[in-house]
């Protein structure tokens, strides 16, 4: 069976307006949810989605050291 390129779900419109806001504003589109049928075939859903700031990071990144440190600690 010879696999050939899908169609995306989307209006001409609908496309440009996504290409505009990644150009413009700095934006990335991120897969959301994908959804797979009894055939094998998958939709993926998508959303726009902005990066995380520097100070952003350093916060998560705080969060995830902090809950490192505890579960290294709770398991002795």
């Amino acid at each position: 069976m010879a696999k050939r390129d899908r169609k995306l779900l989307l209006t001409k419109k609908e496309l440009q307006k996504l290409e505009r806001k990644l150009k413009e504003s700095g934006l990335t589109i991120v897969p959301t949810r994908l959804f797979m049928n009894d055939r094998g075939l998958a939709k993926l859903e998508i959303a726009l989605a902005r990066g995380k700031k520097l100070h952003d990071k350093r916060e998560t990144l705080k969060q995830k050291d902090s809950r490192r440190e505890m579960d290294r600690v709770m398991k002795f």
